[in-house]
């Protein structure tokens, strides 16, 4: 009884939409997220962190690759408001100028143990003698030096923060010490003879 009656005109949206039912709107072809799963895709793009894993993970390296960058450079220029925990702080500061203003003979260790292997070679009798000698003269020194500079450390450090806790700065100084100048971080900011270091100036172009 629903027919259309065969003289009937047929009407401008009837020709546009022949079929009224195919103008209903389709499903979204995925089921709707649970309320954890918005849950955590509404904190995650307020955190700014990607809510897919593999791109959490990508962001979260870059952002350790980022921060591990920012911490070299601020050991080579010695920037105090980058530095990590460990050589952070007027403590630690202290005692690397103190380490640095002076001549260490654990400097001369990883000189004189290179020497000593590259020429355990030499099967000259008077050379082997003679490393022996130099290589207990050497370790003699070092532990000597070492231990004068924890006396010293350890006397400055009670006098220039009394109170404060200056854990593991007597350790952090020991191994200082016996590292390379040139290979120390962050750089020394004194010479051997606590003057400051003069930064290099850039040539101009």
């Amino acid at each position: 009884m629903f027919r259309r009656q065969k003289d009937q005109p047929v009407t401008p949206d009837e020709v546009a939409n022949p079929d009224p039912t195919s103008a209903a709107p389709q499903g979204k072809g995925r089921p709707t997220p649970t309320r954890k799963e918005a849950e955590a895709a509404r904190k995650a793009a307020k955190s700014g962190v990607p809510s897919d894993p593999k791109a959490a993970r990508k962001a979260a390296r870059d952002a350790d690759r980022r921060a591990r960058y920012e911490q070299q450079q601020a050991l080579r220029n010695g920037d105090p408001h980058r530095l990590p925990p460990r050589d952070a702080g007027p403590v630690r500061a202290w005692v690397r100028d103190h380490v640095d203003s002076r001549i260490s003979a654990g400097e001369l260790f990883i000189p004189v143990a290179v020497l000593v292997l590259l020429l355990r070679f030499v099967r000259v009798p008077w050379i082997q003698v003679a490393l022996l000698w130099v290589w207990a003269i050497t370790l003699i020194a070092v532990v000597a030096d070492t231990l004068w500079l924890i006396y010293r450390l350890r006397g400055g450090l009670a006098r220039e923060f009394p109170g404060e806790s200056t854990k593991g700065a007597v350790t952090y100084g020991v191994m200082r010490a016996l590292q390379l100048r040139s290979l120390r971080l962050p750089k020394p900011k004194v010479r051997w003879n606590g003057q400051p270091v003069v930064p290099k100036q850039k040539a101009k172009v």
